[in-house]
């Protein structure tokens, strides 16, 4: 799973979010970070209201919250939705002795982003290809 501090890098070089069932997200400074919960069209769905997007929690599967402001959530992309924001970049993942390796091309010129992790790899690319995109 991408750790919380890329995810909070990638919404803050503004990585958008829209919010769909089967997405993994934290809540910070709310004494939940070591939790992660999932949008589930039963207990934990997204509501446009006329205030703007929030995260409803139905039920009582999460009891201490009944509504959140989608920025205040910080998304975790899965692997596959990362690779996925690359999009042509993306030439491959490596697995090394040290980790993983996202293996990226941009304008013909091969970068290579290693970590612990498959997602964290994708999530430094994905940093990278934002930045590029800004200069």
């Amino acid at each position: 799973m991408l750790s919380l501090e890329l995810a909070t890098a990638l919404r803050d070089a503004g990585l958008a979010w829209k919010p769909a069932p089967g997405d993994r997200f934290a809540m910070p400074d709310r004494g939940l970070d070591d939790q992660t919960f999932v949008l589930s069209d039963m207990t934990i769905q997204v509501h446009e209201l006329p205030k703007g997007t929030v995260i409803g929690f139905n039920g009582t599967t999460e009891w201490a919250l009944d509504d959140v402001a989608k920025d205040e959530a910080i998304w975790l992309p899965a692997e596959d939705q990362l690779r996925n924001l690359l999009g042509g970049t993306f030439r491959r993942l490596e697995r090394g002795e040290d980790g993983y390796q996202v293996v990226t091309s941009v304008l013909g010129r091969e970068q290579r982003y290693a970590a612990d992790t498959p997602e964290d790899a994708y999530a430094h690319a994905l940093l990278a290809l934002i930045a590029a995109g800004r200069d």
